[in-house]
């Protein structure tokens, strides 16, 4: 493709402004953005540098004629317009998660497979460097065969963090949505893509927080926490979603062989008291990353049973690409990648609505915590 490619982005928030400065670092044309709110989207629109703005999606599909659309709304929104982009022949990259029941994310991979259009699905943590490196040491027989894998975050989240999207299953809330989706993209990314079986267990343990207007940039909801939760006049949501989870998982390696061993631990609203970390243990050795995302440093336990922390080899810093924060540089990682697939460039496998609409089908069978045996009798 000669001319740059063109791009509309629905959603005005921290993921609608992220995805547009992801594209056009990717080299893409933004040539418009749609939100609900006439005077936000305008706003955004005229800060960003972005011609058309909108707040009829159908009629902005018409207008623009984008080869690839941006859903950068919170989940509860996505079904409609990510249908309307792929009959009008759009090419979709879409936040997390695909959409808040695994039927209805099934529906959108098969509709998206059937008319031919690329996806991508941004469950994008597993392009931290750190991620890649330890991708690459398992495959260079490090660790030997991979044989567990530990997953350990605690946010200690606060509280009073106002009403909204995220204490909503109906509208793509809840932490297995916004946590556990990045974390198995990590682990798959590192020991294998192919998921065999799994269990878990959820708690609510948060009950409601307080309802507050003006809160439209989800990365400054903590600005707008009430300083009087006892003021009688403060309205309350009802939370409905997790926002703590315990997950086993058993994957398949081609390097192992037997099914890998995974253990997700998240509690949301939990305080750490040693850092949250991700580590795989192999026949040979380990490999250890501080933070929940894997944010490094890498440590490699070696047959001297010694930790070492080993550096990012030089070719995956120059390949990461630059931005404000980690989910901004992911962003633009996968963005990159599916840019240059549209061109028609060689790139490696991203991940598409196939791991979007299968995540999502785990994520229900995770929240019907039926998993429990009754021993009481024992």
């Amino acid at each position: 493709m000669s001319n740059p490619i063109k791009v509309l982005i629905q959603g005005t928030g921290f993921a609608g402004q992220g995805h547009a400065e992801a594209f056009r670092y990717a080299g893409a044309e933004v040539v418009g953005i749609v939100g609900r709110t006439p005077s936000v989207v305008e706003s955004v629109a005229k800060e960003l540098s972005i011609p058309y703005f909108s707040t009829d999606w159908q009629q902005a599909l018409k207008d623009c004629k984008p080869d690839i659309v941006s859903i950068a709304t919170p989940g509860g929104a996505h079904e409609t317009p990510i249908i309307q982009a792929i009959e009008f022949g759009c090419h979709v990259f879409s936040d997390k998660p695909l959409s808040t029941t695994g039927d209805s994310a099934k529906k959108l991979y098969e509709l998206a497979k059937e008319k031919g259009v690329k996806t991508a699905f941004a469950s994008s943590f597993r392009y931290m460097p750190h991620v890649i490196h330890a991708k690459r040491l398992v495959e260079q027989g490090m660790i030997g065969e991979p044989l567990e894998v530990e997953c350990i975050s605690h946010f200690n989240l606060e509280r009073d963090i106002p009403f909204g999207w995220s204490h909503r299953k109906e509208d793509g809330g809840g932490r297995l949505n916004n946590n556990f989706t990045h974390k198995l993209s990590i682990v798959t990314s590192i020991v294998g893509e192919e998921i065999l079986s799994i269990m878990g267990e959820v708690r609510d343990d948060l009950g409601k927080a307080p309802i507050v207007e003006g809160v439209h940039n989800f990365k400054k909801r903590r600005d707008f926490i009430p300083s009087d939760l006892s003021d009688p006049t403060l309205k309350w949501g009802d939370s409905n979603v997790e926002w703590s989870y315990t997950v086993l998982a058993q994957l398949s390696s081609e390097l192992a062989a037997k099914p890998v061993s995974v253990l997700f631990k998240h509690g949301g609203l939990q305080p750490r008291f040693n850092e949250d970390h991700i580590v795989v243990y192999g026949s040979k050795g380990a490999i250890y990353i501080k933070g929940h995302y894997a944010c490094g440093p890498l440590y490699y336990y070696d047959e001297n049973k010694q930790w070492t922390e080993l550096p990012l080899p030089q070719d995956i810093i120059d390949n990461t690409p630059e931005g404000e924060g980690d989910t901004e540089r992911n962003w633009r990682y996968l963005i990159r990648e599916l840019v240059n697939d549209v061109k028609g460039e060689n790139i490696l496998p991203y991940q598409t609505f196939k791991e979007g609409a299968q995540y999502q089908q785990l994520i229900d069978l995770i929240r019907r915590n039926d998993n429990w045996i009754d021993v009481s009798q024992l």
